[in-house]
């Protein structure tokens, strides 16, 4: 191997985790659809949690543009009342899995599993997360906030849950541990009723 070759693979090899890091970039939890790159929710219409109970897609020719981030609108009523009062409507946590706000982790979820507090919309990776969060909701909502507004809000996803998964907070649990703790307090959860063989 040549002195050039040598002085060129650590440039590389920085290239290399750079291009690693680059779909890591985002500080918010959005996907990119049709013309809308930096589209929150997965385009479901962040008031219809709110007056629906549901997600609800949003039609992407009613949309509206805040703080850099597509939201998708189901009607012209729900797009008036977000641009109304935006931060009514805007997911904690940039949209990222609430129950990993508590460990300062930027989980990059769906937005299909949710539960308003306080009229704040939370999402959750699956109902699982969400019965682990509300435990203890009160000191999760706490630490949750806390570390959004003086580590994670900021940065982007993936080097933050390196860093995270690498140094783990105080009190951080397993999914395994929390699903333990679960059950200690509420018993196994519900399974599916035994369907009768057919005949």
């Amino acid at each position: 191997m040549t002195r050039k070759n040598l002085s060129f693979a650590p440039r590389l090899l920085c290239l290399l985790l750079l291009l690693a890091l680059l779909p890591g970039c985002a500080t918010m939890n959005v996907v990119s659809d049709g013309a809308d790159s930096q589209l929150m929710l997965r385009g479901n219409d962040p008031v219809a949690y709110h007056t629906q109970g549901k997600a609800v897609p949003g039609d992407p020719q009613i949309k509206a543009l805040h703080d850099g981030y597509v939201y998708r609108f189901a009607s012209e009523e729900h797009r008036s009342m977000f641009t109304a009062a935006p931060q009514r409507y805007v997911p904690a946590y940039g949209g990222f899995c609430a129950s990993g706000a508590p460990y300062a982790l930027k989980a990059n979820i769906g937005a299909n599993t949710f539960k308003i507090v306080d009229g704040r919309l939370y999402l959750f990776g699956s109902p699982r997360s969400r019965r682990h969060w509300e435990m203890d909701q009160q000191q999760n909502i706490a630490l949750g906030d806390r570390y959004w507004e003086q580590e994670t809000k900021d940065r982007p996803f993936r080097p933050q849950n390196w860093y995270r998964y690498i140094f783990r907070v105080p009190h951080y649990k397993t999914d395994a541990e929390l699903e333990t703790e679960w059950q200690r307090r509420h018993g196994k959860p519900d399974t599916p009723p035994v369907k009768a063989p057919a005949g």
